[in-house]
């Protein structure tokens, strides 16, 4: 890539933890080369009348996590804003409709977290077909025991099954992992996804009802929108086999937690790394069943693997001072069909 073209006054808006973390010395070095960097160089609000000063004079903008909402006051107070690069996955909660009106571009380094829940889900998956998490959650209970072992069903690697709900990024992802290993049968259930692309992915598309009789593994990887939201509720669960493993590594708002509760008590084994609410309350019946792994929300990028992203987003400011296209922009539409 040529070097930047100009130095465009750039902030960075994000709270310090995240800050801390995903910027370390190279990611610093990019930035000072790249950017024209005042004081302060980040702000984790835009309370204090030098953020604000800073805020007026930036074009670009630098979010991740923390970022507070850049509602129209915030944008008003921008006069000279033209990006704002986001160094974590959605920009839902701080990039209001209001910021597509001006023409800002915007980006996202969601593509840069694809790896890290891919693996993760590849994990579940492949201990999903030996109910290994399970059985070791047995195996407290009773020990030398083994009468337990043939109580969770077929504990097989082959020929088995695995539904993914959404040809995401990470569902694309998945699907290669897993059609690599040539383990498993893959249906994928997407109803905006070009079938084609699918069947060139190497799984097969279906329709969520005629998938869910067949899953050994159902694995969500859809976005959250009015449209998703409990898209896996009673009737979805109870069409599941027996043994299924259920994995969400994506939103807890797909599945109805009410309904998920009742199943789990009648049987269902889940992986469950995101719910609704988030976390759940001390109550749910959730945390005491041992057919049920809960892990708190860490199939994402966390710790130094989050400087992919600020890397990700390093390179879109690099583009942009150079005069380059970004490659993961967010517009209007994308966004509706984006988590």
């Amino acid at each position: 890539m040529t070097g930047p073209v100009r130095r465009p006054e750039t902030l960075l808006l994000m709270n310090d933890a995240t800050r801390r973390t995903q910027f370390g010395p190279p990611q610093w070095e990019r930035l000072r080369a790249t950017a024209t960097l005042g004081r302060p160089v980040a702000a984790a609000d835009l309370d204090s009348a030098v953020v604000r000063a800073r805020l007026a004079e930036a074009e670009v903008l630098v979010t991740s996590w923390g970022c507070p909402v850049l509602d129209e006051s915030v944008l008003a107070a921008a006069p000279r804003l033209r990006a704002v690069l986001h160094a974590a996955g959605t920009v839902r909660n701080h990039v209001p409709p209001a910021a597509f009106d001006r023409g800002l571009l915007v980006t996202s380094a969601a593509g840069a977290n694809v790896e890290p829940v891919a693996h993760f889900t590849l994990g579940a998956v492949l201990w999903a077909f030996k109910k290994v998490p399970f059985l070791a959650a047995d195996a407290r209970r009773f020990r030398s025991d083994w009468s337990y072992r043939d109580d969770r069903g077929e504990l097989s690697g082959r020929d088995r099954t695995v539904v993914l709900v959404g040809f995401s990024r990470i569902g694309r992802r998945v699907t290669a992992l897993l059609r690599a290993l040539d383990l498993a049968r893959v249906l994928v259930v997407d109803p905006v996804a070009d079938p084609a692309e699918i069947v060139a992915a190497g799984a097969e598309p279906a329709r969520l009802e005629e998938a869910l009789p067949l899953a050994d593994v159902l694995s969500l990887h859809a976005p959250s929108l009015p449209e998703t939201r409990h898209m896996i509720g009673a009737d979805e669960l109870a069409a599941l086999p027996p043994a299924a493993v259920l994995i969400n590594t994506a939103r807890g708002a797909l599945i109805d937690t009410a309904a998920l509760e009742d199943a789990c008590r009648a049987g269902l084994h889940a992986v469950l790394d995101v719910t609704d609410p988030e976390p759940l309350p001390d109550t749910s019946p959730l945390y005491d069943l041992p057919n049920v792994v809960l892990t708190p929300h860490i199939a994402g990028s966390l710790g130094s693997e989050t400087r992919t992203m600020a890397d990700s987003a390093l390179t879109e400011l690099e583009r942009y001072a150079a005069g380059l296209p970004p490659l993961a922009p967010v517009t209007r539409q994308s966004l509706k069909v984006q988590a």
